[in-house]
C-alpha cells in the first residue's frame, strides 16, 4: 500500500489542512481576543504545528516514492522563498513567542 493510500494518512492530512485553515482565518482576529482567547489560540497553533511536524516526519521516514517526492516538493517550494522546513518552523515558533509576550 502506498503512503497516500492509507486512510489514516488521508484523514490526518485532511484534518491538519482544515485545522490550519480555521486557525489562519481566526488569527486575523487575534488582536480583538481577550487574554484568555489569545492564550487558547496560541495553544491551538502550537498543537497544530506539533501535529504537522510529526506528519512531515512520517513523510521523511517513509520508503514510499510519493511521500519522498512530497518532501522534496515542499523543500523546493520553501527554497523559492529562501527558507527550509526547519527555518519555517523556527519562524512560526518565534512568532508564537512574540504573541505570548504580548499577552503577558
Amino acid at each position: 500500500m502506498g503512503f497516500f493510500d492509507s486512510e489514516v494518512v488521508q484523514q490526518e492530512a485532511k484534518q491538519l489542512f482544515q485545522d490550519y485553515q480555521s486557525l489562519i482565518q481566526l488569527g486575523g482576529e487575534f488582536g480583538k481576543f481577550d487574554r484568555q482567547g489569545k492564550q487558547i489560540f496560541i495553544d491551538k497553533m502550537e498543537n497544530m504545528m506539533e501535529r504537522y511536524k510529526i506528519f512531515m516526519k512520517r513523510f521523511e521516514l517513509s520508503d514510499d516514492f510519493t511521500a519522498k517526492m512530497t518532501v522534496e516538493q515542499l523543500k523546493t517550494q520553501l527554497s523559492q522563498f529562501g527558507t527550509t522546513p526547519e527555518q519555517m518552523f523556527q519562524q512560526m515558533n518565534m512568532t508564537l513567542e512574540r504573541m505570548k509576550k504580548e499577552i503577558e
